[in-house]
């Protein structure tokens, strides 16, 4: 099940959408009544979707979607009366928010939901690629630093300060990097 936090001031309206939800396997549905309420909900919690059904009674929902687009990894979906549809779509595209007219068709629903759904998980994808290669860039500035400290301290040429890791982390049993940390620590003022 996705968790789900569905912002709606008419309870009919939040009771309809819930099943819905819920029917699509986005459950358990946490269900706030304003924007503020929301706003604290996300801060302690984290959502696979976030369901806007706007206008909220405290504000519209625009603003509201920004923010979770901004400070959230939901896929965020609002709401919106029909003759505002494209307007509100037009605001929202660029923050990634998918707007939904009303009322709500059943089957374009499902393919919505699925939508921001796999939107979702290729921005988490990506997030994770993108801490994989920061820690990358990390290690390879730990082994070069080590490197330099060997050039320098010990006179040994690039080649064999690269040696000198690689055969230390086989001989140890551990990664270059912890090799190069235990150069670092040896070897730096």
């Amino acid at each position: 099940m996705k968790r789900t936090l569905l912002i709606s001031s008419s309870g009919q309206s939040s009771a309809s959408l819930c099943d819905i939800l819920e029917a699509e396997g986005f459950g358990p549905v946490t269900v706030s009544g304003t924007a503020f309420h929301a706003r604290e909900t996300a801060d302690k919690e984290e959502f696979d979707l976030i369901c806007i059904n706007a206008p909220l009674a405290d504000e519209n929902g625009i603003e509201l979607s920004r923010h979770f687009a901004a400070t959230t990894r939901s896929g965020i979906v609002i709401i919106v009366p029909h003759k505002n549809a494209d307007e509100v779509n037009d605001m929202l595209t660029q923050h990634g928010v998918l707007v939904i007219a009303k009322p709500i068709n059943r089957h374009l629903f499902h393919h919505f939901l699925q939508f921001t759904d796999c939107f979702r998980a290729r921005m988490l994808d990506m997030e994770r690629e993108n801490r994989q290669l920061k820690t990358m860039v990390e290690d390879m500035k730990l082994i070069d630093r080590a490197k330099l400290l060997l050039v320098t301290c010990l006179n040994m040429t690039e080649g064999q300060a690269h040696r000198y890791l690689e055969k230390r982390a086989m001989d140890l049993r551990v990664s270059r990097v912890e090799v190069a940390k235990q150069v670092i620590q040896t070897y730096q003022n």
